[in-house]
């Protein structure tokens, strides 16, 4: 049997479903931090916003949790480098353009996800069990 899902299985299942809703609706916000070798990018982010919903979903129902979970972790691990790339980004920004409020913010935010992404991954995968 599936344990309940945690506390921190909660607040993933609700970023994956915030995230979801976000790459359907704006999937231009995502849209420079996709490498250019990527044919389609609008159409992928969309994709992966429903992918992201597709495991929030799926977190959230007991019957779903035991491939929810690894699923999960496995879009996280594999959304990973558009995350650095988001982070080099803001940096190049912050470095072309002069440092303001918005863009340290912005910066400072996509550089403190990407440690956050690991216990992330490994409460997915737990939550599968």
């Amino acid at each position: 049997m599936v344990s309940s899902l945690t506390p921190t299985g909660k607040i993933l299942a609700v970023a994956f479903g915030t995230s979801g809703v976000i790459h359907l609706v704006r999937p231009k916000t995502f849209a420079r931090s996709m490498p250019r070798q990527v044919p389609h990018p609008i159409e992928v982010i969309k994709v992966s916003g429903v992918a992201e919903l597709a495991c929030a979903v799926g977190l959230l129902v007991p019957r779903t949790r035991r491939v929810a979970g690894p699923a999960s972790a496995a879009l996280l691990v594999g959304i990973f480098p558009a995350n650095v790339q988001m982070t080099v980004d803001a940096a190049r920004a912050v470095s072309k353009r002069g440092v303001n409020a918005q863009r340290t913010a912005y910066f400072a935010g996509t550089a403190a996800r990407l440690p956050l992404q690991w216990p992330l991954i490994r409460a997915a995968w737990r939550a599968g069990r």
